[in-house]
């Protein structure tokens, strides 16, 4: 569901993954290190600021491609299923885009207007990115919300505009293939985000 990573200002070399307690909105933890908001730390060390977070919320009831299951549902759900779940996945996004964290990056494909209205400052993409510009001959449309970050460059534009992602047949995993990050894109994002955190806390 969430792929983030954390570095300490004592120690920047080390990453760790930090963890949403979503019964307690707004608590963030990272392993082995107690509370990071909120409360006191669960052991003898004290609270570490995150200087990076770089999110990966679930993006079934946020995306545009699928704003049709809202108003038709798929078999065996109801309207009040769906909807409660664009609720909970726009209160998931609204957690991570409103973190007191200096540098944030969620990824996220387009979105419908319901899913923009229940984000809480919510404002537009910052950029939108193609995994033929980094490596990769294929479309499928990614799009960033930044904060504190550059936009992400792309490394390596290639030949090919197969669409090879929105032509998969149904199957039990489809969800999963389509919400696959190209490992072109996802290197890009480790050197030029977490690179250039390193270099300020070095």
């Amino acid at each position: 569901m969430v792929a983030a990573s954390a570095r300490s200002q004592a120690d920047p070399n080390r990453a760790d993954p930090p963890i949403v307690n979503r019964r307690e909105p707004g608590r963030w933890s990272a392993p082995d290190r107690g509370p990071l908001l909120g409360g006191s730390p669960t052991k003898a060390s004290e609270p570490v600021p995150l200087m990076l977070m770089v999110a990966h919320p679930p993006c079934t009831r946020l995306c545009n491609s699928g704003v049709r299951w809202l108003h038709e549902p798929p078999p065996g759900r109801t309207r009040e299923d769906v909807w409660q779940e664009l609720q909970d996945a726009a209160a998931l996004f609204s957690e991570f885009w409103n973190a007191p964290i200096a540098r944030i990056a969620i990824e996220n494909p387009v979105m419908h207007r319901h899913a923009k209205a229940l984000i809480r400052g919510f404002h537009e993409a910052s950029q939108s990115v193609q995994p033929w510009q980094f490596g990769h001959p294929e479309t499928k449309r990614t799009c960033f919300w930044l904060k504190g970050l550059p936009k992400l460059q792309p490394t390596n534009v290639v030949e090919g505009r197969i669409q090879r992602v929105a032509r998969l047949p149904p199957s039990a995993d489809r969800w999963k293939l389509r919400s696959e990050t190209y490992p072109g894109i996802a290197e890009a994002m480790a050197e030029q985000w977490g690179g250039s955190v390193a270099e300020l806390a070095a």
